[in-house]
């Protein structure tokens, strides 16, 4: 399988490498860090409709852009179809995204807990009426974000259901909303829904590496992959699979360096745009150090700090002395 292109209402991009909305981890300055190792689309943090209308700072700073950061997708979560309207509406006039994204895949119980989510998969009612609604008042193509369901049909009857309404792409997680992340993504079921519908359907979970990437491309038919928790702390992943796909060839290069550099630019990002008060640095940190050699002991140092540019000092004073 290679790299193909992807079009999403009228937004076409050179590959399908997706980065996935994800909470405290998709703010701007790692959203273009994946873009500069390959992302073709990337995706914000999951945006409150609640916390939008009602003018929260961090929910502002979310939706926030830059012109390299094109094309990008904001992602609403919510369950009042008149919130996610008005959200919607605010977010299509102040943002201007080449998408707009409905999570109804959150399996979080903070989440779920509000009705919002994945808990959204229980009622094709207001499914239907949020995806129609927003279809309806906005110019911005709107696109969807689900699980599947403990029976196939029902997961198929959902995937039919968005398309209906008026979605331009759908992505599914090939996880049930109980499962969390245990277990393993059902690539069956997503490729069951990709021959149902006619719009770009997106495959989601367990894209790990080159040979997770290819399989799920070959097996499932998708139009594209959206990589999440691989992309952690790690979004030279990008640029492997991609160069994976196109060449059929592993990329060569040394994991503790490559980490230490793109933590380096990241904190370069969080200060140029004025990032670091919202950003929890420390737990990227955590992250962008995970499966390094010493690990440990750097995370135990990590945890006394506060600042960025003192954590990658101490990164780099760590490899100097012991490599």
């Amino acid at each position: 399988m290679k790299l193909n292109k992807l079009k999403i209402g009228k937004t076409e991009t050179p590959g399908n490498l997706l980065l996935a909305p994800m909470a405290d981890v998709t703010n701007l300055a790692f959203r273009l860090l994946c873009r500069q190792n390959g992302a073709d689309l990337t995706y914000t943090e999951m945006i409150s409709a609640d916390a939008l209308l009602n003018e929260n700072r961090k929910s502002l700073l979310k939706g926030l852009s830059s012109p390299e950061d094109r094309p990008f997708g904001v992602q609403l979560v919510g369950s009042s179809p008149e919130k996610l309207r008005e959200a919607a509406l605010f977010i299509e006039d102040e943002y201007r995204p080449e998408l707009i994204d409905v999570n109804m895949g959150c399996p979080a119980k903070r989440i779920t807990g509000t009705g919002c989510g994945s808990a959204l998969l229980n009622s094709k009612k207001l499914i239907y009426e949020i995806i129609s609604d927003l279809t309806d008042v906005l110019k911005t193509p709107v696109t969807a974000k689900i699980r599947i369901l403990k029976r196939d049909e029902k997961t198929l009857e959902i995937a039919r259901l968005i398309e209906e309404a008026g979605a331009s792409a759908l992505t599914i997680h090939g996880r049930r909303a109980e499962q969390m992340y245990s277990g393993s993504s059902d690539l069956t079921v997503i490729r069951a829904v990709k021959q149902e519908l006619s719009i770009p359907v997106i495959a989601n979970g367990d894209i790990r590496n080159e040979e997770s990437a290819e399989a799920a491309l070959d097996f499932t038919e998708c139009d594209g992959l959206m990589i999440g928790r691989a992309a952690m702390g790690n979004p030279f992943i990008f640029k492997r699979i991609r160069h994976y796909l196109e060449t059929g060839e592993r990329l060569e290069f040394d994991r503790q360096v490559r980490q230490l550099e793109d933590f380096e630019n990241y904190i370069a990002l969080l200060e140029e745009y004025d990032l670091h008060a919202s950003t929890n640095i420390r737990m990227h940190a955590h992250w962008f150090t995970k499966g390094l050699r010493g690990s440990r002991q750097i995370r135990e140092k990590i945890n006394n700090l506060k600042d960025g540019k003192a954590i990658v000092e101490l990164i780099k004073d760590f490899h100097t002395e012991n490599y």
